[in-house]
Formats: C-alpha cells, structure tokens, sequence
C-alpha cells in the first residue's frame, strides 16, 4: 500500500511558479506510475501530467505542455510538478496519484492510490 502527501500549494500571482511536492510511503514506490490531477471547484478532476515508474516516459494535458513539468526521485520516495506562467484557470485542488501498473496513465479510474490535494490559488 502506498501513503501520499502533497505539498508546496498556497497563493501565487498570475505568471508566477509553485513547485508541488508528493511525499509517498512504501517500499514499492518505485514500480508505481505517478500521476498529477487537479479539481476546479464546481467541475471535475482532470488529468495534468504523468510519469511511469523510472521517470522516463512522461504524458501532459495537451493545455499544459511547455508550462507544467513532472518529475520524480525514486531514491526519495517523491514525485514533483513544476508549474510556471500560472493562470488563474490553473486555481484548483492538486492531487498526487500512484497506479499500480507503473505506467503513465491519464484516467483518474487507472489510479490506486490518492493524496488528500494541496490548494493551488492563482489570483489575477
């Protein structure tokens, strides 16, 4: 079973950048893909970004390549999502997410393991 921890959220003018972090528990961390979702309130969770287990292949939403990064440290048990030029249509809930099948997958329904989201504020 595997714990995740987001962090690195809070309060960002528009163009600025936040680095999230996901802190995750277990010994299998590194067979697991790793995924970023985000939640808007009154709409629902979509995909951002996505690593398999090695960090080698990487998947984005389309609106967001060029502009968010994700990455992770298998040595530290950490994934981490890199965003610059921030908007404030990026203002949500970031959740950190690990799937079993160590695979970069971008359907919330392919994940196993969720963080409680840390809160992403982007004001204008």
């Amino acid at each position: 079973q595997v714990q995740l921890v987001e962090s690195g959220g809070g309060l960002v003018q528009a163009g600025g950048s936040l680095r999230l972090s996901c802190a995750a528990s277990g010994r299998a961390f590194s067979s697991y893909g790793m995924g970023w979702f985000r939640q808007a309130p009154g709409k629902e969770r979509e995909f951002v970004a996505a690593l398999n287990w090695s960090g080698a292949l990487t998947k984005y939403a389309d609106s967001l390549k060029g502009r968010f990064t994700i990455s992770r440290d298998n040595a530290k048990n950490m994934v981490y999502l890199e965003m610059n030029s921030l908007k404030p249509d990026d203002t949500a809930v970031y959740y950190c997410a690990a799937t079993m099948s160590g695979r970069a997958k971008i359907a919330n329904i392919d994940y196993n393991y969720w963080g409680q989201g840390t809160q992403v504020t982007v004001s204008s």
